[in-house]
This record gives C-alpha cells, structure tokens and sequence, in this order.
C-alpha cells in the first residue's frame, strides 16, 4: 500500500466526490495527487433518454444545420454513441462547425477525431452566447443535452438573439436509489472534511440522499467546495453555505481551489 507523504497539502484530509458513478475518478486522482484520501459517493446517474426519436430525426437531417453546441462530456459521449448506432461516421460532421463549453468537453470532442471551432473563454455556457465568433440570426444549431432538469438560459439567449435551436434530448440525469451506509454514517461521525460538487445537480440529488438522514448542523463543520458560481448558488439554497468555489471551473481549478484553502487554513493555524 502507497504511503501518503505527510508534506503534500491534502495529506490528512478526507474528501467526498459526488460525481455521477465512472466519471469521478480523475478527479479522485487529481485530490490523492495532492495527498488527500478521496471516497466516492455517486450523487448521479446518466443514462439514455426515455426516446431516441428527437435525437435520431437531428441526426437524419445533419447537413441543415449550420452549428453543433456540446455543453458536456455526457453530450459528446451520448450524441456520438448515438450517431455510430445510426451507422453514421462522425466526420459526416465536417460541414458543421461545433462549438463546445470547457476543455475537458473539448477533449472527448477529439476521442471521435474532431476539433472545435470555437470554445468561449470562460468555462460557462452564459460565455457562449456573449463570444460567440459570428451573428446568430438565423443560425440553425443543433443541441443534444439533459432531456430534463438542464438551466434553460442557454436556448432563450441564443434564440434572443435570432438562432433557431433545435434541443434534443441526448441523455437524462438522475438521483440514485440510496446512499452506502458507510458514507452516511461518516457524515453523521463528521469524519468527511470536504464534500465537493461539480455541478448543481449533485448538489440537489445530495441534498435529496441525506435530507431526511442528515441534521444540516452535521454540515456545519464540513467544508462545502463547489466548481463554480451555479453550483455555489445551489450549494447556498440548499446547504446553506459554500466555503470553496474554483475561480476555473474545471476538476482541476476545482482541485487548486481545495489545495489553496487547505493551505492557508494550515498557515493561520
């Protein structure tokens, strides 16, 4: 078993990942890098959408879009799943420009041997609309997302805006079942340091897991880190507090922001 060296600037600290089940281990790994032990708790699941029909007509009629916008790994991951079930190859793409939020959204772009044309400079989808490289009048965009649950600002600033959006469900998100009674009762102990949350809805499928198991003063003494300023207001509505929030809203700002605090708290102690 690897010994956690004792200078790193999480050694000691324990840290919850909420992250949806097989999508939270680089984060894992980015935390026990910095020395931290790091337990997941999946507070999601993706899945299909309950149809394919909205998807698979978009997909059918791909040369009348002018743009493809991919907000998230899970649309990327499902749009293309999707696209190679139809018997398509994803280079049909060519004549469509893509748009996409986030570097790490972009990096499974390129798994399917595609690059973007345009990624706004602020890891936000509010970003894209405010950069985006030319007129949207009359833009027609193809958007594979969450079938339910998704913040809709998105769609009403493009379509403000004059682009005509074609949302498509491309997967749905979800709470699990229950949560491991181990990961309750360490919350119950206090024994979690940090709960981090990378997205609003783990913070609401959290909150629905432990609401009638967990007093929020059992909170209190944990440190809540969140990714961003949407998730920060989530955490605000229904935790009552954010102690962290990444200035980049990536897993790795996310990760610096951790490292960062843990370090100053230490030197004031």
């Amino acid at each position: 078993m690897n010994q956690i060296n004792p200078e790193l600037p999480l050694a000691g600290t324990t840290i919850l990942v909420t992250r949806a089940a097989g999508q939270s281990s680089e984060f894992c790994q980015l935390l026990q890098q910095q020395g931290a032990v790091a337990i997941e708790m999946p507070a999601l699941e993706i899945t299909p959408p309950s149809s394919w029909f909205a998807l698979d007509e978009a997909i059918a009629n791909l040369h009348t879009f002018d743009w493809l916008i991919l907000t998230s790994t899970n649309g990327v991951d499902y749009f293309f799943s999707r696209l190679q079930d139809k018997g398509q190859n994803p280079h049909i793409l060519e004549p469509v420009k893509i748009a996409v939020v986030g570097k790490k959204t972009a990096g499974s772009l390129a798994q399917y041997g595609l690059s973007p044309d345009f990624i706004p400079p602020d890891f936000v989808a509010d970003s894209l609309v405010e950069h985006f490289p030319e007129e949207l009048a009359n833009q027609k965009i193809l958007f594979p997302r969450v079938e339910t649950g998704g913040r809709e600002v998105l769609v009403q600033e493009l379509t403000a805006k004059g682009a005509k959006v074609a949302e498509v469900p491309a997967y749905q998100s979800g709470c699990p079942s229950s949560i491991a009674p181990e990961i309750l009762e360490a919350l119950q102990q206090q024994s979690i340091d940090i709960i981090t949350f990378a997205s609003s809805k783990t913070v609401q499928y959290f909150y629905q897991l432990v609401k009638d198991k967990l007093t929020l003063d059992k909170l209190e003494k944990i440190t809540v880190a969140s990714i961003g300023p949407q998730t920060s207001k989530t955490c605000q509505q229904l935790l009552g507090k954010v102690d962290i929030e990444a200035t980049e809203y990536t897993l790795g700002g996310l990760t610096e922001a951790i490292v960062k605090s843990q370090t100053h708290r230490q030197a004031t102690l």
